[in-house]
């Protein structure tokens, strides 16, 4: 592991361990399902809790982002996966298209909402725009066996607006939509509503066309805004 992931995760634990909310940890670890020890921190205390340990650092290059998102996918407490997601995010002009191999790593291990979700609209998202080459690795996973690659392929586009292709958000909702995890059906009617926002009229004749072959929870949360 790099100094620098070392060095971070070390001052991340001491950091998180001084705003330790054991009362908060219990609710929280309950609203995941108990899948995650917590340590309690709200987002805005881990986040600036993840300043300090930050202060003085430098930036990472690509080998040290992955040191450091693996180490704290390493650690028990959810709060340093979402931490990861949070850094990974920032420093996404860093990596190159071979980075998604490290993120697919991280989307199917603890594989949940929280982080498969920032993952997807933030670092996936990232990096296919600044990597055209790789939306072919979004088909990949679109049909992948992992639900969570799946997810992650539907949702990638979430902050791409006019620039995103219709095609492939359309095609990756059609080919997934008889998929039985309400994980996927409600990706598939998050993607197509935030797609309202720039296109309402090509969301509506998607939703026209497919008919019943959408389940009733992607065509609800599709239809929200129309």
């Amino acid at each position: 592991m790099s100094d620098l992931a070392v060095v971070l995760v070390d001052r991340l634990a001491a950091a998180f361990d001084e705003a330790r909310d054991p009362v908060r940890a219990v609710g929280a670890a309950a609203y995941m399902r108990d899948q995650f020890p917590f340590l309690g921190l709200t987002s805005p205390v881990r986040r600036a809790r993840a300043r300090v340990a930050l202060a003085g650092l430098p930036s990472p290059a690509e080998a040290e982002l992955r040191d450091v998102a693996l180490a704290c996918w390493s650690r028990d407490e959810r709060e340093f996966q979402q931490f990861a997601c949070d850094y990974l995010a920032k420093h996404i002009k860093v990596p190159g298209p071979a980075f998604l191999d490290t993120v697919a790593e991280l989307i199917v291990t603890k594989s949940w909402w929280d982080t498969v979700d920032a993952l997807a609209a933030h670092v996936v998202g990232g990096l296919v725009r600044r990597h055209p080459e790789t939306v072919t690795r979004m088909d990949e996973w679109s049909r992948a066996e992992d639900m969570w690659l799946v997810r992650a392929a539907i949702l990638h586009q979430l902050t791409y607006g006019p620039a995103t292709d219709t095609d492939r958000l359309f095609g990756y909702c059609a080919a997934q939509a008889g998929h039985r995890d309400f994980f996927i059906r409600k990706a598939i009617g998050w993607a197509l509503r935030q797609h309202t926002r720039t296109d309402p009229e090509a969301v509506r004749a998607f939703l026209s066309a497919q008919g019943d072959r959408l389940s009733p929870l992607s065509r609800r949360e599709a239809a929200k805004h129309l």
